[in-house]
């Protein structure tokens, strides 16, 4: 999956998964977790949701890296190239 690829299903989860979330609005560097004030549950919805549409594992240790839509598809895209 490439960067972009990733972006979208990225996005695709976070309005799927947040009630109200509109990720067009998001700016790319942005703490989403923030902005779309996500609670703890609302956070590991959209983990889960993401971890089961890209088959990756996805440890609280990478959380961090999650928080952004340029952060997390770097993560996506860097563990799914060549799949």
């Amino acid at each position: 999956m490439n960067r972009d690829e990733a972006l979208a299903l990225i996005k695709d989860v976070l309005t799927g998964t947040v009630p109200g979330a509109d990720a067009t609005l998001l700016s790319p560097d942005e703490n989403f977790r923030n902005s779309l004030e996500m609670d703890s549950l609302d956070f590991l919805n959209f983990i889960e949701a993401l971890g089961e549409r890209t088959g990756l594992p996805l440890p609280e240790t990478d959380y961090p890296a999650l928080n952004t839509l340029h952060g997390c598809a770097d993560y996506i895209a860097s563990r799914t190239s060549g799949q």
